[in-house]
């Protein structure tokens, strides 16, 4: 019984080592698989934090100079958003929330065009827009407001492609630069008040490479 007990704690021992010397080969794999192509790396490129196969990354950066696994950007991003203009007025009235001061008003008007090889469908017609957006008028608002124009100059704020809003494709819209098209209601309404909107929009232009210097 003795002998048969240390064959089952030997096969146990066994068993466990080799699952582990398994589990370590999956996790060598994993890590030296490329995220874009998930193929192992052979020709690196390296980034500050991560490796990738070169060919993949150099394809990648060229449509969006950011890091595919951290967000990190490299370099300074252009869009495909189509012509428009970017407005600004002010009005004395506050937001819910920001009380102490007025607001900011965005006014977006963006043209019908021909959607060209950036777009989803070149040579398909998109209609135009106008969209107007709101902002407190206190420092921090003020710097949003910069990073928004910096932003638009860049052609990031909208793009051409489906809008879940609208249920239809081949329509610009925002592109992942979230805005305020409400003055009241909240969250839900895509208005104030929102204690966290100006943070998170801020992030999610940083996420752009828009960022104060």
């Amino acid at each position: 019984m003795d002998i048969d007990g240390n064959d089952s704690k030997a096969d146990s021992l066994s068993f466990k080592g080799s699952v582990s010397s398994e589990a370590s080969e999956v996790h060598k794999k994993e890590k030296d698989a490329c995220v874009i192509c998930m193929d192992t790396i052979k020709n690196k490129r390296i980034l500050p934090k991560h490796e990738f196969y070169a060919a993949c990354i150099n394809k990648f950066m060229s449509y969006k100079p950011i890091c595919p696994t951290c967000q990190t950007s490299y370099g300074i991003q252009k869009g495909n958003q189509p012509d428009g203009s970017m407005h600004i007025t002010r009005s004395r009235q506050s937001l819910p929330g920001y009380e102490s001061c007025g607001t900011i008003v965005i006014t977006y008007i963006m043209k019908a065009g021909i959607q060209t090889e950036e777009h989803p469908n070149p040579g398909k017609m998109y209609y135009g827009i106008m969209r107007t957006a709101y902002l407190p008028d206190n420092e921090e608002g003020k710097e949003v407001l910069r990073l928004l124009r910096r932003a638009f100059d860049q052609k990031l704020i909208f793009t051409i492609g489906y809008s879940r809003t609208l249920g239809v494709s081949d329509v610009i819209t925002w592109n992942d630069i979230h805005h305020k098209t409400s003055q009241s209601g909240g969250p839900e309404n895509f208005g104030y008040p929102d204690p966290t909107y100006l943070k998170r929009v801020k992030e999610e232009l940083k996420a752009k490479g828009i960022e104060e210097d």
